[in-house]
């Protein structure tokens, strides 16, 4: 009988043929892989490890237990070796780093076949894999060591000036004070922020290349000797300080939400404006490059990697979304609405990179805690826009505006509206939902009549929420300065004052950016409105001064015959009136220019045309002596009118 007829005659074990089947299709089923899933890896390392059991039991009647102690010390020697000495492995070159990685491996698969064995406390070997065991963790604290020395040692420089999308720097530092209603400096202070969009997320090395693979390598090892815990955490707390770091270059301070309450508008905005800054720069540059550095390091170990991003970057992340609450639940003063608006949209625009940076579940907390931060700004928008029709309805003067000039409240609301519609979409969407339900649409004499206006209303011909809220806030403005006319005794200042504000208001309209909103329409109504003012401030200013060159009531009696006496006490009485209007009148204030000219020539075609014809038709019955001002003099002195500078005619000559 041959061999082949011996082996062909074997009895076959209970389950072999099955065993020998599955080995086969596992063989098979790698062959046609090219990428294993972490189930399939941890199943192929289980069986790999019952198979070295396996093989070690075979094998362990023919190992002698002192051939085993040989082998640990060897390999302890090799350890600890560096033990006592300062230096770091990775430092010493490659050999050097090499040598110790093949120790540890040989440690790992040392104790992997001491714990195949599965050893009792009576055997010969178990003393053997304690010792194993505190070589191998004397070994992982040095990995550790030296990851975390490369780590530090290799951190490549964070330099944010050299991003494209930042700020100037006069902007970011600027900390200009709260303005509020009746301050004239805040027509320079209502500028916004750029909140442009960077076009592409921006990849850095925040760790030197060169040691990327070194750090993977060691990542690896760790994770193999079952210490990938351990390396976490020190990886963890590496990048989490190295993003403190960064935030602290990018000179955001870790503030409380009482500390940003009790601060200072001044310091507050100049924070916020930086707010904005930082969160591009840190969420389009630094967190995908934190999360890169992660991958690139604990790739190959699944998705640790998203583990370790999440744990480093969430405090500094938090910090930011503190900031931003602490935001909205502040004073809604008007005088913040357009930073609060600035860190909303640039949190909206960022939401979709945050999201995808965060977007499994470990990193649901900041994920859910930046939508709710959007969420508590938006509200805080909201308030913030009422708090500011209130503050206009409410706003109160004691002391009328010298001279009938413009109202600093006109001025700041105006200005305020022209700066808020570069937040129009924003403000569309948001005032939307304080409006849901309330179906405004255009009466007749309000719909839309140019192509500009029909951008203001949606297709059923509803108002457009911004706009609906403007024409409230403005007709709220009107009444407000109606109210406030009354603060001056004389009727022709009222209208006075009542002209120069409703002139401003539709000049400002005029531009570009509040006439696509509010449209012709509305401005014609406003120019037909202080137009209206203008004729009423003739009527009460001038009427009765012109009354006295009328020809009624100069004849004497019984007769068609002119008093010479009745015309002389009637030219005096002219002059007083007019001395008077001019000593009170060059005291307002009409401060547009081609305003004051168009109320000056038009005051001069009535008093002097009047003046003019009266002084003719009674030539003959008037000496030279009464003639106090020509024509021409009245003429010139009605030029000085608005100026806001007091001036006199009494006992003054002719010019």
């Amino acid at each position: 009988m041959s061999m082949g007829d011996c082996k062909s005659m074997r009895p076959v074990m209970e389950g072999e043929d099955d065993l020998i089947a599955a080995a086969r299709n596992i063989a098979r089923a790698l062959g046609s892989k090219k990428n294993l899933t972490d189930g399939e890896r941890e199943i192929l390392a289980n069986l790999g490890t019952q198979l070295s059991t396996m093989i070690s039991l075979s094998e362990k009647k023919g190992e002698k237990s002192g051939d085993i102690e040989d082998r640990l010390n060897s390999i302890q020697e090799r350890v600890m070796s560096w033990e006592a000495d300062q230096s770091m492995i990775w430092n010493s070159g490659p050999n050097e780093s090499l040598e110790y990685v093949k120790a540890v491996e040989e440690a790992r698969r040392f104790v992997e076949r001491l714990e195949g064995l599965r050893l009792n406390k009576d055997d010969q070997e178990y003393e053997v894999l304690q010792k194993a065991y505190d070589v191998l963790q004397t070994a992982m604290a040095r990995l550790e060591d030296e990851f975390k020395y490369m780590l530090v040692q290799n951190r490549q420089p964070f330099e944010p000036e050299h991003m494209s999308f930042r700020s100037s720097e006069e902007d970011i530092v600027d900390g200009s004070s709260i303005i509020s209603f009746g301050d004239d400096s805040f027509e320079d202070s209502l500028q916004r922020d750029s909140v442009s969009r960077a076009s592409e997320e921006v990849i850095i090395d925040l760790v030197h290349p060169d040691v990327v693979p070194e750090l993977r390598g060691i990542a690896n090892l760790m994770s193999n000797c079952k210490y990938d815990q351990e390396c976490i955490q020190a990886y963890t707390s590496i990048r989490r300080d190295a993003l403190d770091e960064c935030l602290s270059i990018l000179e955001v301070q870790r503030l409380s939400i009482e500390d940003v309450l009790k601060m200072e508008w001044g310091c507050l905005n100049s924070k916020i404006r930086r707010w904005v800054w930082v969160m591009k720069i840190f969420v389009r540059v630094y967190l995908p490059s934190e999360r890169w550095l992660s991958d690139q390091i604990f790739g190959e170990l699944g998705t640790v990697y998203l583990d370790c991003f999440v744990e480093a970057s969430k405090p500094s992340m938090l910090q930011l979304m503190n900031f931003g609450e602490a935001m909205s639940i502040g004073p809604h003063q008007p005088e913040k609405l357009f930073r609060i608006l600035d860190m909303y949209e640039v949190l909206v625009d960022l939401l979709p990179d945050i999201d995808g940076l965060y977007m499994d579940e470990a990193g649901s907390t900041v994920r859910i805690e930046c939508h709710e931060v959007l969420m508590r700004l938006g509200d805080s928008v909201k308030a913030t826009f009422s708090e500011f029709e209130n503050a206009i309805a409410s706003n109160a003067s004691t002391n009328p505006v010298a001279g009938g000039g413009i109202h600093p409240l006109t001025r700041y609301v105006m200005n305020y509206l022209r700066t808020l519609t570069d937040y129009g979409e924003t403000l569309n969407v948001l005032l939307d939902d304080c409006d849901e339900g309330d179906s405004i649409s255009l009466s007749p004499d309000m719909s839309p009549t140019t192509e500009e206006e029909n951008k203001s209303t949606d297709t059923s011909g509803r108002i457009s929420p911004m706009l609906r809220h403007y024409r409230s806030l403005v007709s709220t403005l009107e009444c407000n300065l109606d109210d406030k006319s009354k603060l001056y005794k004389d009727a022709s200042l009222q209208h006075i004052f009542l002209m120069n504000n409703l002139h401003y208001m539709a000049q400002k309209v005029k531009g570009d950016e509040l006439r696509l909103l509010f449209g012709d329409g509305w401005i014609r109504k406003c120019n037909g409105k202080f137009q209206q003012h203008a004729m009423n401030y003739q009527r009460a200013s001038w009427s009765s001064i012109l009354s006295l060159l009328k020809e009624e009531g100069i004849q004497n009696p019984g007769s068609n015959s002119i008093s010479k006496t009745l015309l002389k006490e009637r030219l005096r009485s002219f002059y007083l009136a007019f001395e008077e209007i001019y000593k009170s009148q060059t005291t307002w204030l009409i401060p547009d220019p081609q305003l004051r000219e168009d109320v000056q020539i038009s005051t001069s075609l009535n008093v002097v045309q009047a003046y003019r014809t009266f002084v003719g038709r009674h030539s003959n019955d008037i000496s030279d002596k009464l003639i106090k001002y020509s024509a021409d003099d009245l003429q010139n002195y009605l030029l000085d009118l608005f100026e806001g500078s007091s001036k006199s005619l009494q006992n003054s000559s002719r010019r």
